[in-house]
């Protein structure tokens, strides 16, 4: 009797670790990661500064996790298309997020959005830095940034400026140097970067501030003029063009960056996992000149503290869009 008893604990026992088992991701059942092809989301159009940057990181991560990496562009409403898709992923690894500095703005932006920005993603590393371009054609005949202000303030609210979405980082850039300088013009939202850069040479649209990447060979060829960056500091890829804030417009600076995150839950050893590889592949030497040739500044850190940063540029960007007095939608 004392037998059968014991058998049926061990029968028990067998099925309630089976029962666990299947709820475990397919890394932890298999105690490695990765072991299938990985799909990372790009919430941009092929060709943004958001999609040359991801697909420059990830194919060094290919190379070094083993694994087929699939980058799915599904650009729209300003990153939050794509980014939804990943909110709602299964937390296994298998899906990842490269976004950009519009992930922290979309919450201010929009009315509802369908995830939680906070919540529903884990932070793994940001990727790169990127100073945005204020471009504009050569038809403007504008050739220095005071010029651009002279025209906007002797034609108020005749000026108008792209973006790559209604809430995305260049909205945002182009927003605080608006408010900063003091002028009024009109913004045209796009739907992506190689669309509102399109529209600027043709002399459709004024101006634009653009990532440095998608527009540095039209600047160097002459196809646009740079009139200055809107980072802190000078594009290491446009030595010679001055800050906004150089050029006569204090606290105008905005920090543009893309990172990786993933959804939530996403187990720990996978998150750092992929923070360590992302590391690697930016102290590699094809990766370094891969960035400086787009004008990007390679930026990592560890997840926490990108959680942290995440938490934080939310709260700046919800005063800059309330002293902007752009209207969610």
């Amino acid at each position: 009797m004392k037998s059968v008893r014991m058998l049926g604990l061990s029968a028990l026992t067998a099925i309630a670790a089976a029962t666990a088992l299947v709820h475990l991701p397919a890394a932890a059942q298999n105690g490695a990661y990765p072991t299938k092809p990985i799909r990372v989301v790009v919430p941009f159009t092929a060709g943004s500064s958001t999609d040359v940057i991801a697909r420059a990181i990830t194919d060094k991560l290919g190379a070094s996790l083993g694994q087929q990496i699939i980058v799915d562009n599904r650009g729209g409403a300003g990153g939050t298309l794509g980014a939804a898709q990943v909110a709602h992923a299964a937390p296994d690894g298998y899906t990842i997020l490269i976004h950009s500095s519009s992930h922290t703005v979309s919450p201010s932006t929009y009315l509802k959005l369908p995830y939680d920005t906070l919540n529903d993603f884990a932070a793994v590393t940001p990727i790169a830095a990127l100073p945005n371009a204020l471009v504009v054609a050569p038809s403007k005949n504008m050739k220095t940034l005071k010029d651009l202000l002279d025209q906007a303030k002797a034609r108020p609210g005749q000026l108008n400026y792209a973006s790559a979405g209604q809430g995305s980082a260049t909205h945002l850039n182009a927003e605080k140097f608006r408010t900063q300088a003091r002028i009024d013009a009109m913004h045209i939202p796009f739907k992506g970067s190689p669309e509102a850069v399109t529209e600027v040479m043709s002399g459709r649209v004024d101006y634009y501030f653009s990532p440095v990447a998608p527009v540095l060979s039209h600047i160097k060829e002459g196809r646009l003029v740079a009139l200055a960056v809107g980072s802190p500091k000078r594009a290491t890829a446009l030595p010679n063009v001055p800050t906004t804030n150089e050029a006569g417009v204090p606290n105008s600076e905005f920090n543009f960056w893309i990172g990786m995150l993933v959804p939530a839950k996403t187990p720990k050893d996978i998150v750092n996992k992929l923070n360590a590889e992302v590391q690697k592949a930016l102290a590699s030497e094809d990766v370094k000149e891969r960035f400086a040739k787009m004008g990007a500044e390679p930026w990592t850190m560890a997840p926490e503290q990108f959680d942290r940063y995440i938490k934080d540029d939310i709260a700046a960007n919800a005063r800059l869009v309330k002293e902007a007095g752009i209207s969610p939608q």
